[in-house]
């Protein structure tokens, strides 16, 4: 399993690396964020482009990904900026249609790899269309913006009814890597991260965007040894993803019915407090 983690401070990347984090994100997409999620306590990006730069040589030896900007008449020089910088991978977010996520490719022209951001309805039902776009390289699912898209009331629903597996078993079918969602420590969370954990394991995720709870020592108290409590934090994940890995299919289908019954009751928690 590969932890992203997003971060465009170069002591921290390079810290992350270090810790052996395989993908470190520079979060370049502001286009149309603050609209969608403003006033939803997500995490909106500060980033800018000369980031990249910076973190590729704070972290020379770790997988670059760089989430560009939803496609745009500026995309093409988005992605030659991040390419020319240093970038592995370029992720596309927001599209609705196969031909954004195909003009992406087509800019990228087999240079970096590209991640295919799932999270509105339109790639959702599109994914067939799209799923077999030349030099596609992972299917990522992204939970904040898909679940307000398809109505849910909690951002792991679309985990719980299926929508995710069967998004995995698409790229499952065709060799692309695939991942979903962020993780939170594991004890912590409507839905803590080691029941998430499971759930990526049983659906063969490769990869999971570390929450801010990972480096939240980092940045409330950055004058504390943050630097063990995050290494000792990814040891814990660690040690939980190889016990989840030796679960018998009895244990594994428990944890899925686990899982559904927590994302359940969040849904309904959440929907009582909003009515």
């Amino acid at each position: 399993m590969d932890w992203i983690q997003i971060t465009n401070l170069p002591e921290f990347a390079a810290f992350a690396a270090e810790c052996g984090v395989a993908r470190i994100m520079v979060d370049l997409e502001r286009l149309g964020k603050h609209e969608r999620q403003g006033g939803l306590g997500t995490f909106i990006s500060d980033h800018r482009p000369e980031d990249v730069a910076v973190v590729r040589a704070a972290a020379p030896g770790a997988h670059l990904m760089v989430r560009i900007n939803p496609w745009h008449a500026q995309s093409p020089a988005e992605v030659e900026h991040a390419v020319r910088h240093g970038a592995d991978s370029v992720m596309l977010p927001m599209f609705e249609q196969p031909q954004a996520l195909r003009d992406c490719a087509r800019a990228l022209a087999g240079r970096a790899d590209l991640v295919a951001l799932l999270e509105t309805r339109g790639a959702l039902d599109s994914l067939e269309a799209w799923a077999d776009t030349e030099g596609l390289g992972e299917i990522y699912v992204g939970l904040n913006d898909l679940h307000r898209q398809l109505g849910c009331r909690f951002m792991f629903e679309p985990l719980a009814d299926g929508t995710v597996e069967r998004v995995a078993g698409a790229a499952r079918a065709r060799g692309l890597r695939f991942g979903f969602g962020g993780i939170a420590r594991l004890d912590e969370g409507l839905l803590p991260g080691r029941v998430v954990l499971a759930e990526h394991l049983r659906l063969g995720s490769g990869s999971v965007i570390l929450s801010r709870t990972f480096n939240r020592e980092w940045i409330e108290f950055p004058d504390s040894d943050w630097r063990s409590v995050y290494r000792e934090q990814l040891g814990r994940l660690r040690h939980c993803e190889s016990v989840l890995r030796a679960r018998s299919a009895e244990e594994i289908e428990s944890d899925r019915l686990l899982a559904c019954d927590l994302i359940h009751k969040a849904a309904l928690a959440l929907g009582s407090a909003r009515a």
